[in-house]
């Protein structure tokens, strides 16, 4: 198994504990070869902006959701934020809905692509 980083520093097939305690097994990242700008490809979500992209498959919950809101806080007007996950991210639109963003959800091969912008 690979052990290089992940993007928040993380090492594959290391143990690590959750936010609950609750130890896991870091595993490899998946192998994506898709451009992250195609990832909006068939998605009601602005095309002519910048894409920050955020691939939370490998995470276990509440992490998905808990990177995603902390890294929504820095989004500017300019960018469509787009998560990568491996199930829907219902716990997302509530707090999504509450912030006024605006969003849209597809199901792809890869996992379930979410972009997020400012209207």
């Amino acid at each position: 198994m690979s052990h290089a980083p992940n993007v928040f520093g993380r090492l594959a097939g290391e143990t690590e504990s959750n936010t609950f305690g609750v130890s896991f097994l870091r595993c490899r990242p998946h192998d994506t070869h898709m451009d992250r700008e195609a990832y909006l490809d068939g998605l009601d979500a602005p095309t002519e902006r910048a894409v920050d992209f955020l691939d939370v498959r490998e995470l276990p919950p509440p992490e998905p959701l808990t990177e995603t809101m902390n890294r929504l806080t820095d989004l500017d007007g300019e960018t469509v934020f787009v998560q990568l996950n491996d199930r829907e991210p219902k716990f997302l639109y509530p707090k999504l809905d509450d912030r006024g963003f605006a969003y849209c959800s597809a199901e792809r091969d890869e996992g379930v692509v979410t972009a997020i912008w400012e209207p």
